[in-house]
């Protein structure tokens, strides 16, 4: 089996890498290393089924491949709204040419959507059929709007031209191989706490989000590509519900030193919860993630030590 992986030297897209290269799967690693890093896949250099490939999924390629999991994309704020025009460019040119590509060689292809697709939702937790409420003119629509449309296209190749698709919405992830400037809590929390800085929560911290290790989400993934009862979307994230606050609390007591908690603003968009509804997954799947976040955090903040130099 030869399968690209569209953002493969990212976070998720390193540690499915890995996964499949010990499948025995023949892997095809593209990334233009916007946020992906080469010393995530550089312990995979050496695999004679491994290759790398420096090129940005919004200009056309082609390859021969039998799978294709497409997760090229920043994803956190700090990232996306770097450059935004470039983010909608990358979710909606990208999945153009990676579906032409499937369309082509006849090969299965997953589209890696996200939760914020659901926007600030107002139906909590969020299903699969929950259709989102998303401001098309925000500061994070060029992410939002850019999968959501996305989404769009894979349902249209699927529907018109017959393209094997498979779609998963991931919920808030987090693990090892993370940016420690990439501006998500869980990055930000540990790094604070590392460098003895306080740990600054938006609003009063209330807002709530569930936090899925990086093995457990890449697991589902897997299952989700090798499954035939549902094309999707299905949701992949950790039901268990904390408020911002709490994971904070949680960070602190697990690294000890002088950081205390600060509040400042609320950013613009910033959904107030975000908690999936898994039971597709669960039986479709047969999934339901395993690690805790107390233990996931035992796994990621050795990481930020190295990284930190710590």
């Amino acid at each position: 089996m030869a399968t690209l992986i569209t953002g493969g030297a990212g976070f998720l897209g390193s540690h499915l890498c890995e996964r499949l290269l010990g499948q025995g799967e023949e892997v095809l690693c593209m990334d233009n290393f916007f946020t992906g890093r080469r010393k995530n896949v550089a312990h995979l250099m050496a695999n004679p089924n491994f290759e790398l490939m420096r090129h940005d999924v919004v200009d056309p390629f082609k390859v021969e491949v039998d799978r294709i999991y497409n997760l090229a994309c920043p994803a956190s704020p700090v990232h996306y709204q770097h450059n935004p025009i470039k983010t909608v460019k990358t979710s909606v040119m990208g999945a153009i040419n990676c579906l032409g590509l499937a369309k082509r060689v006849g090969a299965r292809i997953l589209q890696a959507s996200t939760s914020e697709v659901y926007g600030d939702p107002e139906v909590h937790p969020q299903p699969e059929s929950y259709r989102g409420n998303v401001n098309p003119i925000g500061l994070r629509a060029c992410y939002d709007e850019g999968k959501r449309c996305a989404e769009t296209l894979f349902f249209d190749y699927h529907r018109e031209n017959s393209v094997d698709i498979r779609v998963v919405r991931i919920f808030n992830t987090y693990g090892p191989r993370m940016l420690p400037n990439d501006g998500r809590v869980v990055s930000n929390f540990i790094v604070q706490a590392l460098r003895g800085e306080d740990l600054t929560i938006y609003g009063d911290g209330s807002q709530t989000r569930s936090f899925c290790f990086v093995d457990d989400l890449i697991e589902a993934m897997i299952r989700t590509m090798e499954q035939d009862q549902t094309v999707g979307p299905v949701n992949i994230g950790n039901p268990v519900e904390f408020t911002i606050r709490e994971l904070a609390e949680k960070v602190l007591g697990k690294i000890e030193g002088p950081s205390k908690i600060v509040k400042e603003d609320l950013p613009s968009d910033d959904p107030m919860q975000r908690k999936p509804d898994i039971s597709l997954a669960q039986k479709v799947l047969g999934w339901t993630p395993n690690i805790e976040l107390s233990e996931g955090l035992d796994r990621t903040i050795p990481y930020f030590r190295q990284c930190l130099g710590l």
